[in-house]
């Protein structure tokens, strides 16, 4: 299992120096100017517009960059702004195979936007079976893009496994891993092999919902370049105060993930015992198909679970309806905890064909563990599962 050393050091330090502001201050300030003074034309000091580039932006990307172990890392106004980003490295007729569980935006993206107006061809596999890969990669194969775990089945991929079998046959395949349900602290996909890494900032790494945000993140000079690009050209990028908020996030990520995995894990332990419950996705339980993949690669487990009630659609929205601490909303990884069903919100622009052999059922229930206290939330599903499921 990997080691990661200082994290919470480094989440607290790096790119916070305070001898790069004018007056020492330890908390990085807010640079809310849009543009910059030249001292000669075409010759800044650092910035020329904050589109490309900002002061506040600047001490976010220097410190993810460093909890992730990489060289780089850019931030966009979103996840999928971020995502687009390293999409558009593709040229038309370029293929991607692509895991089939992602996020619904993702595919979305992929599946609406990306093949029909740029001519992209993808190819959508399971990656738990590293078979599969080697079968689906074409002479055209540029990239390869999964999550792990997975949204919202929680499927893990074996990071290593992939990149071994893509980079023997051919190098310039680039690998992209999909961090968001897993953050820095528990899973680092470039130190794994990876080319590129992505996150919903918006969710674990601000953690107060409060945010939207992306980042893409590498240690490739060149795709970097690519990166800034995209800033620069298609101007995705966040506001000086976001990246604020942000900074102050990270500060606490190391003790918030470690809390949320707490608590996960006994609430997973919890359903699975329970009898109004099917089946429960949680990589860090022995039953987890891939639960021996997911003790290699990680030092632990985000608050992500997902479980099947033993019930209906009706069924499911008695239960949602009847939680008290647990919001119905979508999004995740924030300091409170969220329940929604995958099948009509965040995966409802998944086809519902694709739901129905993915497993994304009428009964799917995925949760965003947070850090209350842990007895109340227990007690807040159980008097759920009760309403929803009487007849047990």
């Amino acid at each position: 299992m990997s080691t990661f050393p200082s994290f919470g050091t480094a989440a607290i330090h790096v790119g916070q120096e305070p001898e790069q502001w004018d007056m020492n201050q330890v908390v990085p300030p807010i640079s809310l100017s849009s543009t910059y003074k030249q001292d000669q034309p075409g010759e800044p000091k650092g910035h020329d517009y904050s589109r490309a580039g900002n002061p506040t932006r600047d001490v976010v990307q220097k410190n993810l960059a460093a909890l992730e172990d990489a060289k780089h890392c850019q931030l966009f106004s979103s996840g999928l702004s971020a995502s687009a980003a390293v999409i558009n490295l593709l040229k038309t007729g370029d293929h991607i195979v692509c895991s089939d569980d992602v996020y619904g935006g993702t595919q979305r993206y992929i599946r609406r936007i990306a093949v029909p107006n740029y001519g992209l061809q993808v190819d959508s596999v399971d990656l738990t079976v590293i078979e599969n890969l080697a079968k689906a990669i074409k002479p055209n194969t540029k990239m390869i893009w999964f999550e792990s775990p997975s949204n919202p089945l929680l499927k893990v991929v074996d990071i290593g496994a992939v990149v071994k079998v893509a980079k023997q046959t051919n190098p310039e395949i680039l690998v992209v891993v999909d961090n968001t349900f897993m953050s820095p602290y528990f899973q680092r996909p470039i130190s794994l092999g990876a080319d590129i890494v992505v996150h919903s900032i918006t969710k674990y790494i601000n953690g107060h919902s409060d945010v939207v945000m992306g980042a893409a993140i590498t240690d490739s000079d060149e795709i970097q370049q690519h990166l800034f690009f995209m800033q620069l050209a298609v101007g995705a990028v966040p506001s000086p105060f976001d990246c604020f908020l942000v900074n102050r996030g990270l500060k606490t990520l190391h003790i918030r993930m470690k809390a949320h995995y707490e608590n996960a894990l006994a609430i997973a332990k919890y359903l699975e015992s329970n009898d109004r419950v099917e089946s429960v996705l949680y990589p860090a339980l022995e039953s987890h198909p891939q639960h021996e993949v997911h003790q290699k690669q990680t030092r632990g487990m985000s608050g992500m679970i997902s479980f099947y009630l033993k019930g209906d659609l009706a069924a499911s929205r008695s239960f949602l309806s009847a939680l008290k601490i647990f919001t119905l909303a979508e999004s995740l990884g924030g300091y409170e905890s969220l329940a929604e069903l995958p099948a009509t919100m965040t995966h409802a622009s998944v086809p519902a064909e694709t739901r129905a052999v993915l497993g994304i059922t009428d009964n799917l229930i995925r949760v965003s563990v947070g850090i209350e206290d842990l007895d109340d939330l227990i007690a807040d599903l159980d008097q759920a599962l009760k309403t929803a499921v009487p007849n047990v």
